[in-house]
């Protein structure tokens, strides 16, 4: 059975290279056919849109066919608890239906020996606002301490460097029901109804006067808008497009997790906030900044708990400790490190000009800052894991120089102030830097 999940995998991607290659001599030839006749040219450019359709979806991480297209986010991965994990996925496309989407996804990891998968399916009450109804059957892992906004959709990235090294996941099955809508031009919103069934894949035991839980419902209500006041957007009856990116931007989240409802054990409730701002400056120079923050009240486990988003993993040297830079991530923070129920996180980062060495040499230099702090205000209640707060105020700085080859580049990242370790080693990061775009 492994054997052909693994041939099936392995079949699928040498389709994807031979559409991507086959797409990279479809190009370069109609290059070098520019001079041809007027009737050739016009078929030549609808090839050439063609395949800049088949692009544009790669980037977004998709293999497109007739009727349905792969999604590239599970044909392989790794992390500290599945070790491997491959599989299919993908979704319907506009030429199945304009009016539903089914998409469906199944993964394997090879450490942990077990499947994953996730089913559901959408359907579309009003074009012009871009509604849609979604249902979702879900039983799979998710990184212990992480939060999502409804509003952020689908993600997908060549290579996920944090991925790498997170080792601390609960399992989890899920049915929920969603409702997005375009409320205004500048403002969109996802409402969410779901039902889970937490299993940590690690000791763990929350205590409250009454009863401990080793495993746990959780039934939730999450309602998320994200506010685009300076983008530019155009209306028409196929629904509402961005035409022009404007910062800043804005999401809001609110959950409200429901005791005994559909034998729910806990009630709390989560306030998640996020500002995202680009400052352009003359010669290509501009600096982002992003803030996140998080309030969570109740009694709420470990799994719905907030992390800063760590990236180090607890090595004794630099070079054991080297990997791969996160984009928004903590370097030279370990992973399991720090646990809030509160916290804020502001990144700086200045991307200097590109340097123009050669045509296709052009390696940029970023100066990146970080700050977070957090606290906890019952850390008693979670048994069986050691953790510390981030009420001190966590500090770190460093430089990233991206895109030396073929899209690597190198970070260093330095860790000081009130929780600077006693080994001068410990507080430094030296990672690679991963930055490519189609």
């Amino acid at each position: 059975m492994y054997l052909s999940l693994f041939l099936f995998i392995y079949s699928s991607f040498l389709y994807m290279l031979k559409r991507f290659f086959l797409l990279v001599f479809i190009i370069c030839f109609n290059i070098c056919n520019a001079q041809k006749p007027l009737k050739e040219q016009k078929e030549t450019s609808k090839d050439t849109l063609r395949k800049s359709t088949f692009i544009k979806h790669l980037g977004n991480g998709y293999i497109p066919t007739k009727y349905f297209n792969f999604d590239l986010r599970y044909l392989i991965k790794f992390n500290q608890f599945e070790g491997i994990r491959t599989g299919i996925g993908g979704i319907t496309n506009d030429s199945f239906s304009e009016k539903f989407k089914i998409n469906a996804y199944s993964v394997y990891g090879f450490r942990d020996n077990r499947f994953k998968y996730s089913f559901g399916g959408a359907y579309r009450i009003a074009k012009k606002t871009n509604t849609w109804l979604n249902f979702t059957y879900t039983d799979d892992l998710q990184e212990t301490g992480s939060t999502k906004f409804l509003t952020d959709g689908r993600a997908f990235q060549f290579f996920e460097p944090r991925l790498l090294n997170i080792d601390l996941f609960h399992k989890h099955i899920t049915k929920s029901v969603g409702l997005q809508h375009q409320i205004f031009n500048t403002v969109s919103s996802k409402t969410e109804f779901s039902v889970s069934k937490i299993d940590p894949t690690y000791q763990y035991t929350f205590v409250t006067p009454d009863k401990s839980l080793n495993t746990f419902r959780i039934t939730m209500v999450k309602a998320s808008f994200q506010w685009n006041p300076f983008s530019n957007y155009t209306s028409s009856k196929n629904g509402i497009k961005e035409t022009k990116e404007g910062y800043p931007k804005f999401t809001l989240q609110y959950s409200q997790s429901i005791k005994n409802t559909f034998k729910s054990d806990f009630n709390f409730s989560k306030i998640d906030f996020r500002a995202i701002h680009k400052i352009l400056f003359q010669d290509n120079n501009f600096s982002e900044i992003t803030l996140v923050s998080g309030l969570a009240s109740g009694d709420i486990p470990i799994t719905h708990m907030y992390h800063a988003y760590p990236n180090n993993i607890d090595k004794e040297t630099i070079l054991q400790r080297f990997s791969v830079a996160g984009l928004n991530s903590f370097e030279t923070m370990y992973f399991n490190e720090f646990f809030s129920d509160k916290f804020t996180t502001i990144q700086l980062k200045h991307f200097l000009k590109p340097f123009n060495i050669s045509e296709h040499f052009k390696p940029q230099l970023v100066l990146i800052s970080r700050y977070a702090v957090g606290n906890m205000k019952q850390p008693e209640k979670h048994q069986n894991i050691t953790f510390s707060s981030l009420e001190k105020g966590y500090t770190e700085s460093g430089i990233e120089i991206n895109k030396l080859i073929f899209g690597f580049g190198l970070s260093f990242t330095y860790r000081y102030g009130a929780y600077h370790l006693p080994d001068f080693t410990d507080n430094i990061a030296l990672k690679f830097t991963f930055n490519i775009s189609i």
